[in-house]
């Protein structure tokens, strides 16, 4: 039996989303797309507050790991009173909320991280001892192997936040997703896109994803026209690997995929926050064997030892 939703009118929809100018810029975007794709469908926004919002320092992992961006916005779904919720896909757990599955994911944006300077240095050019903010156990692993001369900082906060305490001197650079910043327009403030080899993304970065409930046919079916294959694809693999590994937020894990004419190919890395051991590899496949992939390359980083890691970081 479907649950009866937000919304009893089927011209309408209830999006929930957080309240960050970029969740909000995300939730825009959506509604967007599914009024061209859907005329007359009559949109409104929820903004939900969720646990990641209300608390503003100390380590992400201390507050329950990556769910604290979308735990209360899941509730929201479950209960009915949103219809569906826009999510930057990097911050939904592996393992979805009984009840609920991912309907769409529209085209990627540059899933790269980048770095904001105030100097406008590159990460390589930064003085010794220059001060980095990120709050990304991945990044703080990949930046002390690449410049253990560097001191690392904690960073929270939204975008805005995060570049203002560059720009006021609390850190010297940042690390944050190219994706963010694009979208809002803040494409002038990256010092440098940083190559996925040298800075492997997080798994789904740059990827929205749009979550419904399960047994909601008519949102779900409004919502398939916003879907990329090639981002379902990318994201599927990621999210194998993810799920492979079982890895939590005491974790610094990545993974990027990437299709093309000679199928895809997925990088994945596992590490230790202090950078003392860092396992790569990557797996190739044909692009519809995306899970598959994914499922691979976790089995064979954790025969490597990243099943010790795990363990330690626990």
């Amino acid at each position: 039996m479907s649950t009866s939703g937000a919304s009893q009118e089927p011209a309408q929809l209830v999006i929930g989303t957080r309240g960050s100018a970029l969740a909000r810029w995300q939730a825009d975007h959506v509604a967007a797309e599914l009024g061209r794709l859907h005329p007359g469908l009559r949109i409104v926004q929820k903004i939900i507050v969720t646990d990641g919002d209300r608390f503003q320092t100390g380590p992400v992992i201390d507050l329950g790991g990556k769910g604290v961006w979308v735990k209360e916005i899941e509730e929201a779904l479950l209960a009915g009173t949103i219809d569906l919720a826009v999510h930057s896909l990097k911050d939904v757990p592996a393992e979805l909320a009984a009840g609920l599955v991912l309907a769409a994911i529209p085209p990627r944006a540059d899933p790269r991280d980048v770095l904001v300077s105030r100097g406008g240095q590159s990460l390589a050019s930064l003085p010794p001892g220059s001060r980095v903010g990120t709050s990304s156990l991945r990044r703080v692993c990949q930046v002390r192997a690449l410049r253990p001369d560097l001191a690392v900082e904690l960073l929270r906060g939204n975008v805005d936040t995060r570049l203002r305490k560059v720009a006021d001197g609390i850190v010297d650079a940042a690390i944050l997703a190219a994706a963010g910043l694009d979208r809002l327009g803040l494409s002038g403030r990256i010092s440098e896109r940083l190559s996925p080899d040298d800075m492997l993304p997080a798994i789904g970065q740059g990827a929205l994803a749009i979550e419904t409930r399960a047994d909601d046919a008519r949102v779900r079916a409004l919502c398939v026209a916003l879907s990329d294959r090639d981002a379902e694809l990318t994201v599927a693999a990621e999210r194998a690997l993810l799920a492979g590994l079982g890895a939590g937020c005491r974790t610094p894990v990545a993974g990027h995929a990437i299709v093309n004419a000679g199928g895809m190919v997925l990088r994945g890395l596992v590490g230790r926050p202090d950078a003392s051991l860092i396992l790569r590899d990557e797996e190739r496949g044909p692009a519809h064997l995306a899970p598959e992939i994914g499922s691979t390359l976790a089995a064979r980083l954790l025969a490597r030892g990243a099943d010790r890691i795990l363990a330690e970081l626990a």
